[in-house]
């Protein structure tokens, strides 16, 4: 063969390996435009979920934040009606001293009297919790305030861990208050304050203590309390009756 034809045997060779090679180009330069977009587009989702979680931080921080003022404003009013109640605590005791009044004897004659039958005024001879609650609330029904009493203080010195303690605390206080004798109720219902703060009983303990503080003059401490209860518990319904009384 002609040594001057062959060169041109391999033109179209070279020709097709040319084409081959911009074609292959071609399909590169496309499969890194879609990598380059899909990269946008997963980049995006990435921020929109980085600038989501920020914005979610931010929500809990803030909330955090209102839930330690909300408490911090509760323990104020709580350590300036402590001092409010020691004051009161202190009164009664200089009263029953100037009386002769021993503290054994406080329920039947430093307190209003109430109608007993002898039934109700025996001790109990109850040992269970829940039993020895029924029982308090029985004779708190009749109007049989000390012996409610002597059922609830039971409860509460054989039981203290008890479920039911917050109750039997919640009700020796509502003695107090259903008496008319309303600086005891104070001060018995500053303990389901400030003792069980998880209790159902709360609510409703913040609110009699106000009106109790109401029912002795003391109007400041009485709109104080309301506040708070507003303010905890703002969906209790002792909460709409407490707006009514700061308006």
């Amino acid at each position: 063969m002609n040594k001057k034809i062959t060169p041109f045997l391999f033109l179209p060779f070279l020709v097709l390996s040319a084409c081959a090679s911009k074609q292959d180009l071609v399909v590169v330069t496309d499969d890194l435009r879609k990598l380059k977009t899909e990269s946008a587009g997963s980049y995006s989702d990435v921020q929109q979920a980085h600038d989501e979680i920020l914005r979610l931080q931010g929500s809990i921080e803030e909330a955090a934040h209102k839930n330690t003022l909300a408490f911090g404003r509760l323990g104020m009013e709580d350590s300036l009606l402590v001092h409010k109640v020691d004051d009161l605590e202190s009164r009664l005791q200089k009263i029953e001293q100037y009386l002769g009044i021993d503290k054994k004897e406080q329920s039947s004659s430093a307190a209003p009297k109430s109608k007993e039958t002898p039934e109700s005024a025996k001790p109990s001879g109850v040992t269970d919790a829940a039993a020895l609650l029924k029982e308090g609330q029985e004779r708190l029904g009749k109007n049989s305030f000390a012996p409610a009493r002597e059922s609830f203080a039971a409860l509460l010195k054989t039981y203290p861990a008890s479920a039911l303690a917050d109750q039997a605390q919640f009700y020796l206080a509502d003695s107090f208050f259903s008496e008319k004798w309303y600086e005891k109720a104070i001060l018995e219902y500053q303990v389901v304050i400030a003792k069980y703060i998880k209790s159902s009983k709360r609510p409703v303990a913040l609110f009699k203590q106000a009106i109790s503080f109401e029912k002795i003059g003391d109007a400041a401490n009485a709109k104080a309390r309301f506040k708070t209860l507003v303010n905890m518990y703002p969906k209790a319904p002792e909460a709409a009756l407490a707006r009514k009384k700061i308006q």
